[in-house]
């Protein structure tokens, strides 16, 4: 699957996808880059998504976790908010 900028990963490997915005997201990057497991795919573009490995890689993207995710091929969130239990009225 292509990550972007003429890279790709194997789709099966991957584990989860998500957004670069949080601290503790940025927290395991730097943990991954510290020990030798960050795959840097963004070719000098900002970081926009985080791609985790079975094999313990982290790879980071310059394209949207919602653009990959439409290339891995399944369907994103309906909603970024917390399912509370709450049903509709």
């Amino acid at each position: 699957m292509s990550v972007g900028f003429g890279n790709a990963v194997v789709k099966e490997r991957i584990i989860a996808i998500v957004s670069s915005d949080s601290a503790p997201v940025r927290r395991v990057i730097q943990e991954a880059r510290r020990t030798g497991r960050l795959i840097d795919a963004t070719q000098g573009h900002r970081t926009r998504s985080v791609i985790f490995a079975d094999s313990g890689q982290i790879i980071v993207s310059g394209l949207a976790r919602e653009t990959l995710t439409k290339r891995l091929g399944q369907p994103g969130p309906v909603h970024d908010t917390p399912d509370d239990g709450a049903q509709d009225a």
